[in-house]
């Protein structure tokens, strides 16, 4: 083994103060002789403090190089592949889709006179939103300056104009100038859409007939309600460019879908005797106090109704000030007993089967007792000796009593149905009630003797009308009408459907059942104010306890009269009905006034002449 051999450390060199030169490494120790080992040189990793910059440097272009592509075929992408679907992003947020409102088809009546129609109107809408972040205004001024032009409180708008959301209506169905004049102000977000605004030019005429819509324009009454369909038309679409400020831009690439028109319909309803007849009713219900009433005119020989006035009434225009009692059509939905009106099914029943005659004898004692109640006649009287005509002309509820017995109750309850009570009356009115006519199993004791005379049933008006339009009509009922036709786009009117007619008494009943009735409105009859001059006029008197629905109770009466003129060539009916008057009460005295009044006017307005015929002598006592 060798033995190495200690050498002293060699000695240091002076330093050196030379700061640009590098210090001297020590001295190497002298190595001892013998073999020498040389250390193994250890190889430098690439990236090392010696590298190779070539690599390094195409490393980096080659990523550079991919960077580039990555991007440039996302580039490639977005403004080749992908730019229209962007482009039209960007433009959906310039882009609004509106809905232009089809024009609601017109209602007129049988002479072509507008009862509602529409016409151009705007919506004032406002964006909230670009409201309360508008660096020109604010809410408060901007209500300021549109509260003189729509008329509505300056607060409201206010409000309106900070709520949360980006769309308010401010007003609804403004005229175009208004409009005009709000958008002159040039206010942020504001803004006219337009629209269609229902308007009925003659007011409140017939409106309980016509109706009304709502807010969107759909009807919500009325024959608007129930021709809904035919009238709305189909809505159009328009898509428009608006600016940052919600203002339309111009010729702003808009396109959409044409709005088509609604169709109108033709009613029988003749304006000018429906005026007469609604201001004829409105001055009987002051002057009697009733609550209210109704008065139909109708053509006998086709079923249509001329008019069909109720009171009180509405405003269509403004249907929300009115009771929504008021806001219907009580000729249809409301409900009476008819009272002595009923009775002329009673004598038609008798004389159509064959077991009596108007000349048949009817002895009426003072009282009359059945199923335990005592009858009597309106006025107090002694043993009479009437006959079936006198019996309708003095309207006895004892007579008709008798007569009705001889009748049968199943005979009687096929013809009060055949004259069309208890069933709907054909008008598809909406709201309409058919009345209350039970089987003859389920009458009671009391009822069996009151129908006949009217009481214990129930009707509405348009049935009773329908009636005495059977017996006009020689015995054949024409289901009632209201609507002649349908207007088409060109102005031509397409007829509704022909009206049922069903044979119900024969023509020579029905003849001699107008001869009786001719007699009440003579001297010896109930209502010899039905009369009118120059012509004959055939008709009966109503006067029914009431039915009160809060008590369930009778209370008050119900006063009515219907009639047709001219009796021997029947052109017009006419009913009224009054309901608890309080200043009168009897059919023959507050409703037979109305009745006069409304038909002489329906006479000439229709230019119908007097036949000039003297009217037979009708026995009404056997003695």
């Amino acid at each position: 083994m060798t033995t190495r051999t200690a050498y002293p450390p060699a000695r240091p060199r002076p330093v050196s103060y030379q700061p640009a030169r590098r210090p001297a490494r020590p001295a190497r120790p002298t190595r001892p002789a013998g073999p020498v080992r040389r250390p193994v040189r250890k190889r430098r990793r690439f990236g090392g403090r010696v590298g190779r910059p070539a690599h390094r440097l195409h490393a980096a272009l080659l990523v550079i190089a991919f960077v580039m592509i990555v991007f440039t075929g996302r580039l490639l992408q977005l403004q080749g592949v992908d730019s229209s679907v962007y482009a039209s992003e960007a433009n959906k947020q310039y882009l609004q889709s509106v809905t232009i409102p089809a024009a609601r088809g017109t209602i007129v009546d049988r002479n072509g006179v507008a009862l509602a129609e529409s016409v151009d109107a705007r919506d004032i809408t406002a964006d909230p939103q670009l409201a309360r972040t508008s660096t020109t205004t604010n809410p408060g001024a901007m209500a300021e300056e549109l509260s003189p032009l729509l008329g509505i409180d300056r607060a409201q708008l206010a409000t309106d104009l900070t709520g949360k959301g980006q769309f308010v209506y401010l007003a609804r169905g403004v005229t175009p100038a208004v409009a005009a004049a709000v958008l002159k102000l040039g206010l942020p977000g504001v803004r006219a859409d337009q629209t269609m605004k229902r308007v009925y030019p003659n007011g409140d005429l017939a409106a309980n007939v016509v109706g009304f819509v709502g807010i969107d324009g759909n009807g919500l009454a009325g024959l608007e309600y129930s021709f809904q369909k035919t009238l709305a038309g189909k809505d159009g679409k328009l898509t428009e460019q608006v600016g940052h400020n919600g203002t339309v831009i111009p010729d702003g690439g808009d396109k959409g879908q044409a709005a088509v028109a609604g169709q109108g319909i033709e009613l029988t309803i003749d304006r000018d005797i429906q005026w007469k007849a609604e201001d004829a009713l409105s001055a009987a219900v002051a002057q009697t106090g009733a609550q209210g009433g109704t008065v139909i005119v109708m053509r006998p020989q086709t079923g249509e109704i001329l008019a069909m006035a109720t009171a009180p009434s509405f405003d269509p225009s403004n249907p929300g000030a009115a009771p929504a009692a008021d806001r219907g059509n009580p000729a249809v939905s409301d409900v009476f007993e008819p009272g002595s009106t009923n009775k002329v099914i009673t004598m038609a029943a008798a004389i159509d089967s064959g077991v009596l005659t108007p000349e048949s004898p009817i002895d009426v004692p003072p009282t009359l007792n059945r199923a335990g109640e005592v009858f009597h006649d309106a006025e107090t009287h002694g043993e009479e000796h009437l006959t079936l005509a006198g019996v309708l002309a003095e309207s006895s509820n004892i007579g008709t009593i008798l007569a009705s017995e001889a009748v049968g109750a199943t005979r009687l309850y096929d013809y009060l149905r055949a004259f069309g009570l208890g069933q709907h009356t054909g008008l598809n009115f909406p709201g309409e009630s058919k009345g209350l006519l039970d089987d003859p199993s389920k009458w009671n004791a009391s009822q069996r003797y009151t129908i006949p005379f009217g009481q214990g049933i129930s009707v509405n008006a348009v049935q009773v009308a329908s009636v005495y339009a059977t017996i006009a009509n020689g015995g054949v009922r024409v289901t009632p009408s209201l609507v002649k036709g349908v207007i088409a786009d060109d102005g031509t009117v397409q007829p509704a459907a022909a009206p049922t007619q069903t044979r119900v008494v024969k023509p020579e009943t029905a003849q001699q059942v107008e001869q009786m009735l001719e007699a009440v409105t003579t001297d010896q009859g109930t209502a010899p104010e039905a009369r009118i001059p120059g012509y004959r006029v055939a008709g009966k008197t109503g006067t029914a306890q009431r039915v009160d629905g809060s008590c369930g109770c009778y209370r008050g009466y119900t006063a009515s009269f219907v009639g047709f003129a001219p009796a021997d060539n029947p052109q017009l009916v006419t009913l009224v009905v009054l309901d608890n008057p309080i200043r009168g009460h009897y059919g023959g005295a507050v409703a037979a006034p109305v009745f006069k009044d409304v038909t002489s006017f329906a006479l000439e307005s229709l230019k119908i002449p007097p036949t000039g015929t003297t009217p037979p002598v009708v026995k009404l006592t056997t003695q």
